[in-house]
């Protein structure tokens, strides 16, 4: 099963990934985690990618394609995979879909985690990160003894500025931006499904796994 999974930051497409992993052994692919061990291997795609994040631009498409098609033909992502942070845009979903028919293969499902935006801004302001071990708290689903104090290790909890409300609002418009295109690029392909993720984590990944499994 060939998978993307689609969902705005907080909308807990990691936690789910994790699960998916569990249950089928698929790879986890993430453009994050590709780019950084292209250009910790010094590849030349890697290199690319280096000088143009060195600039503070973006690494261009053509690129990223380039590093995930490289990291889809490794022998673990035969069987499936999940994509996680890739494609963000419909150009870049031609694109995979494109590299993926020149090998006989699809995507399978985009799966699309939906949480109210309302719902995400509490989840996301309501972390609390350990300025020690870097533990990370939810104030709502995961709370400290002491709000101020981590549990672990004792170490100061504090707010990082990317989950202030304003920088999450930022946030979130910015991926509906980019992302409404893509959501009906698949739904024009059949290959959509969106779930609701604004309930427990299993209820979440139940759905997911009628999907995965038929």
């Amino acid at each position: 099963m060939n998978i993307v999974l689609l969902g705005a930051p907080g909308a807990g497409k990691g936690t789910q990934a994790e699960k998916m992993i569990e249950a089928w052994g698929l790879p986890h692919i993430s453009t994050g985690d590709i780019l950084r061990k292209a250009v910790a291997d010094g590849t030349p795609l890697g290199i690319q990618a280096k000088q143009f994040m060195d600039a503070g631009e973006l690494v261009p498409d053509v690129v990223v394609i380039g590093l995930v098609k490289s990291r889809l033909d490794e022998p673990d992502a035969e069987k499936g995979f999940i994509l996680d942070g890739f494609p963000r845009t419909d150009g870049q979903a031609e694109a995979l879909d494109h590299e993926l028919g020149a090998a006989d293969r699809a995507i399978d499902a985009a799966i699309s985690i939906d949480v109210d935006r309302d719902v995400i801004v509490r989840r996301l302001t309501s972390r609390r990160t350990c300025r020690s071990c870097g533990k990370i708290y939810s104030l709502i689903a995961d709370p400290p003894a002491d709000p101020n104090v981590c549990d672990a290790c004792g170490g100061e909890l504090y707010q990082r500025d990317d989950d202030t409300e304003a920088t999450v609002r930022n946030r979130l418009a910015v991926y509906d931006r980019s992302t409404a295109p893509l959501v009906e690029y698949y739904r024009s392909k059949g290959v959509l499904h969106v779930i609701d993720g604004d309930r427990p984590v299993d209820e979440v990944f139940a759905d997911v796994r009628r999907i995965v499994e038929g």
